[in-house]
């Protein structure tokens, strides 16, 4: 089983290295004024939720502790971009605040995941 969580954590950090990839490739865009979301970021945002409800199924049901508030917290800031990413994403470009919202919620998410224990 081990192997199995471990799997999807490596899905995980792809999905969140799309998100933050298709932000970061933006970044001179946005300073120009057409950035725009990029595919890969909603396909990260997609993978993040769908392997992070997975992996919170598997160690729950191995019994491993689980710290809900810090996945509720992650999973509504990860809804947050999802759903911005996702009613935008077909616009030609995207208002620099809007875009540097979703870079922040992400990074944001990143360092939840991480520094929280």
């Amino acid at each position: 089983m081990d192997v199995v969580i471990n799997i999807f954590v490596a899905l995980h950090i792809i999905g969140i290295a799309s998100l933050l990839g298709g932000f970061l490739t933006q970044m001179k865009a946005m300073s120009a004024g057409t950035a725009r979301f990029v595919p890969a970021m909603l396909h990260g945002a997609l993978t993040m939720l769908v392997t992070g409800i997975v992996l919170v199924g598997l160690n729950q049901a191995q019994g491993h502790p689980v710290n809900n508030i810090k996945i509720g917290i992650k999973l509504a800031v990860l809804v947050v971009i999802l759903a911005l990413v996702y009613v935008k994403r077909d616009e030609e470009t995207v208002e620099k605040p809007l875009f540097g919202v979703v870079g922040g919620l992400t990074i944001a998410n990143i360092f939840i995941a991480v520094l929280w224990t």
